[in-house]
C-alpha cells in the first residue's frame, strides 16, 4: 500500500473505531487515571472495564495475566506506563502467526463464508477489487445459488472490479458452480478464485454439508492452489460474532476473519477476542461503504487507533 493511501486508511480506521474507542477509553481511561499504583484493586477495575468494552472474558483474563507478567518483569509501577504496555500486548495478541498466503501464492482459492446480512457478497466484491488492483487475475464464483439475486449482486461487483464471474441458475448445485469455476480459472489463467457461498444458518445441517462438499471439490480439482476459508462477521454483533465463528468452524476449517462494519459499532473490541478465543487471525477489516474501505488488517494500526 502506498504511504499516502496507508495514512488515509489509518485515518478511516481511527474514525471507524471512534465508537469503540470512546467506549473503551471512557472506561479504561478512567481506571488508569484513578489509580496511582498497580494493585489488586487496579486490576479488578481494569478487568471490569475491558469486559464492559465487549472484549470476551477469556481474552480479558489472558490480557491481564500478560500485563501482570510484563509489569513485574519490566519493573513498571506507573499506571500510564502500563497503559502503553497494554496497547503493545493487544497488538501482539492480534498478530497473525503467518502472513496471508494468497498474497504471495502462485494460485489461490478464497472460500468466503458467513451468515446472511454480514456483508459477505459486498466483501467479496471489495476483495476482488483489492487483488485485481494488486495485479492478480481474479475470478468470482457465484456459489450462493439459494439467495434470490445473490448472483446478480455479485455480477455488479465483478463489473466494478473488472473481473470475470461464473454463475449458474438459481437453485443450482453450489459444488457444480465451483467445479465449473475451477475449470474456467485454469482455462483463463486465473490465479485467484473467490467463491461466494450461502449463509443460511437456520438450515445449519444442509448448509454445512454444502460447505464441506465445496471444500472437497476445490481440494480435488485444484490441489496445487492455496486454500483459505475467510469468515465474514459483522462487528456490530459483538461477542455473537465469536459464537458464529465457532458454528462455522465445526464444518469448515476457518483460516481467517473479515470484520465488517467496524465504523458502526462500539463493539469493535470483539476483534481482540477473535484470535485469542478461536486461534484464527483477523485478515481484513471494513470501516465504510467504499471499495477502498476494506483493507488488510494491521494489529499495530488497530491498537494505535483504539488507544
Amino acid at each position: 500500500m502506498a504511504e499516502k493511501e496507508k495514512k488515509g486508511f489509518f485515518s478511516k480506521l481511527a474514525e471507524g473505531l471512534k465508537k469503540t474507542r470512546d467506549s473503551l477509553s471512557d472506561k479504561v481511561g478512567a481506571v488508569f487515571s484513578a489509580f496511582s499504583k498497580l494493585d489488586d484493586d487496579f486490576y479488578d477495575e481494569l478487568e471490569e472495564a475491558l469486559i464492559m468494552a465487549d472484549i470476551g472474558v477469556p481474552t480479558v483474563e489472558a490480557v491481564l495475566d500478560e500485563l501482570r507478567r510484563r509489569t513485574k518483569e519490566e519493573k513498571i509501577s506507573d499506571p500510564q506506563e502500563a497503559r502503553q504496555l497494554l496497547r503493545e500486548i493487544i497488538a501482539d495478541m492480534m498478530r497473525p502467526d503467518t502472513p496471508f498466503a494468497p498474497d504471495s501464492a502462485e494460485t489461490s482459492i478464497l472460500l468466503v463464508v458467513g451468515v446472511n446480512g454480514v456483508g459477505k457478497t459486498t466483501t467479496i466484491g471489495k476483495l476482488a477489487g483489492h487483488y485485481a488492483k494488486a495485479g492478480k487475475k481474479v475470478l468470482l464464483s457465484a456459489a450462493d445459488t439459494f439467495r434470490a439475486a445473490a448472483a446478480e449482486q455479485l455480477t455488479v461487483w465483478s463489473e466494478r472490479a473488472n473481473v470475470g464471474i461464473v454463475k449458474h441458475g438459481e437453485g443450482a448445485d453450489p459444488a457444480a458452480v465451483v467445479f465449473d469455476s475451477i475449470a474456467a480459472s485454469k482455462a483463463r489463467g486465473v490465479n485467484m478464485l473467490i467463491i461466494d457461498t450461502a449463509g443460511r444458518l437456520h438450515n445449519k445441517k444442509n448448509l454445512m454439508s454444502e460447505l464441506e462438499k465445496i471444500g472437497r471439490v476445490a481440494a480435488r480439482e485444484w490441489p496445487e492452489a492455496v486454500n483459505e476459508v475467510l469468515l465474514v462477521v459483522d462487528a456490530t454483533t459483538g461477542q455473537n460474532a465469536i459464537a458464529q465463528a465457532k458454528v462455522f468452524s465445526e464444518s469448515v476449517p476457518i483460516t481467517g476473519i473479515v470484520l465488517t462494519k467496524l465504523d458502526g459499532t462500539a463493539k469493535g473490541g470483539v476483534a481482540i477476542s477473535v484470535k485469542q478465543e478461536l486461534g484464527v487471525p483477523v485478515r481484513f477489516v471494513g470501516v465504510g461503504e467504499g471499495a477502498e474501505d476494506l483493507q488488510p488488517f494491521s494489529p499495530e494500526d488497530f491498537a494505535a487507533a483504539l488507544f
